[in-house]
């Protein structure tokens, strides 16, 4: 049924013109009136979710027994920035404070960080060039077409494997877990298999759940495996990278756990803002030893 303009223009009210504009805006950003935003919260210490991202033992070896073949595939696919980011997980040091404070400056109205002379955010550009992922091209969407259906975990694991064992160790409720799919890759690979498509493709599904899309403790939703099985196809995730990040950005500011690409964060972070001590605004806080861009920054031709 159709419904005319005259029926609920009466609900619109009226422009009032750029000044009531900002107005109301500078209302909207007021973080302190959203109800449970952590901003309201100076005595909060841990950002929950963050004890998610401890080491990841099985990773590194795992990646280290790659064949190359496998390993040109992760390439030809758009994830070599993520792959360098996977060997060096272990070494990486987050610095959590300052992922805190950035919480603390999110609007989950606006996704943005609300500093007080400006805004800013994380664009999806600046992502896909951060974490070396395939570009999203203006113009690209005709020649996209979206079809909805609902997602089959079990056919995408099980180009990987049939063997029921190995997929159901490898799922469990709503989730897919990652060890079992790198003991599976581990065994492939020290069985010297030539199925390198199968190996890469399990490899992804790992280095992106940890760096991508880690969501609970070495698990990963089966929505984002779908996101991860797209990448072979050439379907671009910057954007699902993103909205999952703004996502969990959101449920950090309102008391919730933290879930998203820590490392996307840090980087963004890294390149955009300087830290100073609290105690001498004067001292700059040193933390890019092992901080992410110190092992993307030459891809990214930043200097030391």
């Amino acid at each position: 049924m159709k419904r005319s303009y005259s029926a609920f223009a009466e609900d619109i009210p009226p422009y009032s013109g750029p000044k009531a504009a900002r107005d109301s805006y500078t209302d909207l950003k007021q973080l302190s009136a959203i109800p449970g935003h952590i901003y309201t919260c100076p005595e909060l210490q841990i950002l929950p979710g963050q004890r998610r991202f401890s080491k990841v033992p099985w990773l590194v070896p795992m990646l280290e027994l790659l064949p190359p073949t496998s390993i040109g595939h992760l390439k030809e696919w758009g994830l070599s920035t993520v792959f360098v980011l996977a060997k060096n997980y272990n070494k990486l040091v987050h610095v959590w404070e300052s992922v805190t404070a950035m919480a603390e400056l999110w609007h989950p109205q606006t996704n943005s960080f609300v500093f007080p002379e400006f805004e800013a955010t994380i664009l999806l550009e600046e992502l896909e060039i951060m974490l070396g992922l395939p570009r999203y091209q203006r113009g690209e969407e005709p020649t996209i077409s979206y079809t909805v259906e609902q997602i089959n975990s079990w056919s995408i694991l099980a180009y990987i494997t049939t063997k029921k064992t190995d997929l159901y160790t490898m799922t469990s409720g709503m989730h897919v877990h990652l060890l079992p799919i790198a003991q599976w890759i581990t065994s492939q690979c020290k069985r010297k298999t030539t199925n390198y498509t199968a190996i890469a493709k399990a490899a992804a599904i790992c280095i992106c759940g940890v760096i991508l899309f880690p969501e609970s403790d070495g698990a990963i939703s089966f929505g984002n495996l779908s996101i991860i099985d797209s990448i072979s196809e050439g379907m671009k995730i910057g954007q699902a990278v993103l909205g999952f990040l703004y996502a969990s950005l959101t449920s950090a500011a309102l008391g919730g756990p933290f879930y998203g690409s820590v490392i996307a964060l840090e980087l963004w972070m890294g390149m955009h803002i300087q830290f100073r001590v609290v105690e001498d605004l004067t001292t700059e806080c040193k933390t890019m030893l092992n901080h992410p861009l110190a092992y993307v920054g030459g891809r990214l031709h930043m200097s030391t």
